[in-house]
């Protein structure tokens, strides 16, 4: 299993790496000492699991866990020396949660959950979309969804390489889907797992952030009770 330890105190990261090195199964794919340095490693590694403090400067664990919520890699093992967040943690998902200094064998079995929820995610079947590119008949599939945007006729379905245009309508996405995507807009659909945030304009109107895209939709009234929900329960 590919593991990205993050930890601002570079003397835990060590100690954290040591440990690792005495578990068999595991490579480091990476050490970093901030919730942003860890966005970056995580979208470049691709790591299993992430070994992650709480209390770190700029962007914390629990808020770097949030943005993280529902997607299958990283699985999260949060290592701290509080025990004040721990119905947070296990709210956002969190295999386990580890007090410092962290024992070997506490480490090996939160390795070992990890390792069985990677695996219980992995026999659900991939769920496709279908549609054309360049005339030709393509599928891609829906965790590489960042967001679909109704266009006229069609629906554009932009994706970690690029877009796709496909026929059903955004209604008959959200019923086949209904756990995968959330409405924005009466015009747009993401994945949940994308949401990283909002944004609220000086006129009132609310802006999504979105993982993997520049572009951020307007939410609207009707649907930003949802997706306020969702954002709060991670």
């Amino acid at each position: 299993m590919r593991v990205l330890i993050v930890d601002d105190e570079p003397l835990a990261r060590a100690r954290m790496a040591a440990l690792l090195g005495e578990c068999t199964g595991t490579e480091i794919v990476g050490s970093v000492g901030d919730g942003e340095s860890a966005l970056a490693a995580i979208g470049e590694q691709q790591p299993d699991i992430l070994l992650l403090d709480i209390n770190m400067p700029g962007l914390n664990g629990t808020a770097l866990a949030q943005r993280l919520a529902g997607r299958a890699r990283p699985q999260v093992i949060f290592c701290t020396a509080y025990e004040a967040h721990a119905l947070q943690a296990f709210e956002l998902g969190a295999v386990d949660y580890l007090l410092k200094p962290v024992r070997l064998e506490r480490l090996r079995d939160a390795l070992q959950r990890a390792e069985r929820r990677l695996a219980d995610q992995t026999r659900e079947p991939t769920k496709y979309l279908r549609g054309r590119l360049r005339g030709e008949e393509v599928r891609i599939a829906l965790d590489e969804v960042i967001y679909l945007l109704a266009d006229e006729k069609y629906v554009v379905v932009q994706h970690r390489r690029g877009e796709l245009l496909i026929e059903e309508s955004l209604r008959q996405l959200e019923e086949t889907y209904p756990n995968q995507l959330i409405r924005l807009h009466r015009n747009c659909l993401v994945p949940p797992a994308r949401l990283l945030g909002l944004k609220t304009l000086g006129d009132g109107r609310v802006l999504a952030r979105l993982d993997g895209t520049e572009l951020s939709p307007e939410i609207s009234r009707r649907n930003l009770p949802a997706v306020r929900r969702l954002l709060r329960l991670g």
